[in-house]
């Protein structure tokens, strides 16, 4: 499903680019068919994952990676995936008033103004823990889907800047791994303040990655065969790509990813 944006990437599970931190943002449509990509792409690789899943059950991310040729439950049990399941966790946190067992992950749900260093001590116990350890997996990888999710949980932005950070710190610059986050942005002007919301931690982690996936619709509006359009940005380079991520064929809706047109803008930070 998802070749033709690895050969424009230029990259593949046998030969990628260690230490690469990689943001994934949408805005008014659904950017998570990445997430679930870059999910499989690094267990295929025989690197040591490690998912934290804010917004979506197991069982859900299961199912689709099933469907991509990717066992998640096997992965698990083999211990080369390891899985925070945030809706479960906060589900102890919130109705019983105390974290669940085995994990401080959450410990912002009860004090919000303590910031993430329980999450990001997760992170770098796993991680460190599967290169110390002598595992037979590749370099370690971090999915976030989403960071933006914290925010309205309390926590600011700041603080999720900070969590960024130093887990680019760990994973991409100490260990070599990489790192895949998702960023949700639901409106171009949203009503809070310029110094909060998700507008102001997208344009923080833009700084902080070395690759931006920007996924949008059509400035045009709607179209039925085209579904959107893939922006990547590196330093000197932007690709705009309009994808068609569904086609139907007959009674029957199949998924896959299809470049219909593509331009290649230089400077594009500049």
């Amino acid at each position: 499903m998802f070749a033709e944006l690895n050969s424009i990437l230029n990259t593949s599970p046998d030969s990628f680019k260690p230490g690469e931190f990689i943001l994934v943002s949408d805005k008014h449509t659904d950017a998570s068919f990445l997430i679930h990509h870059f999910l499989s792409f690094y267990l295929r690789a025989g690197c040591k994952v490690c998912f934290l899943g804010l917004v979506q059950s197991f069982s859900h991310y299961s199912a689709i990676s099933q469907r991509l040729g990717v066992s998640l439950t096997q992965a698990r049990e083999k211990g080369q995936l390891v899985f925070l399941e945030g809706l479960k966790e906060s589900l102890g946190v919130l109705l019983q008033g105390e974290a669940s067992k085995g994990t401080r992950a959450v410990d912002f749900l009860r004090d919000p103004s303590s910031g993430l260093r329980g999450l990001y001590e997760f992170v770098r116990d796993n991680v460190m823990g599967a290169v110390c350890g002598g595992e037979e997996w590749g370099p370690p990888v971090l999915l976030v889907d989403d960071l933006s999710v914290v925010l309205s949980l309390g926590v600011s932005v700041g603080a999720a800047l900070d969590f960024s950070h130093y887990c680019r710190a760990t994973v991409c610059s100490e260990l070599q791994g990489s790192m895949v986050m998702l960023v949700r942005c639901e409106a171009e002007e949203e009503e809070e303040s310029d110094d909060e919301g998700s507008e102001r931690l997208l344009r923080g982690l833009i700084h902080q990655c070395s690759l931006t996936l920007q996924v949008q619709g059509l400035p045009t509006g709607y179209c039925r065969d085209i579904h959107g359009q893939v922006r990547w940005i590196t330093l000197y380079i932007c690709v705009c790509v309009c994808v068609c991520v569904c086609e139907r064929v007959g009674k029957k809706e199949r998924k896959r990813l299809r470049v219909i047109c593509s331009r290649r803008l230089l400077n594009a930070l500049s």
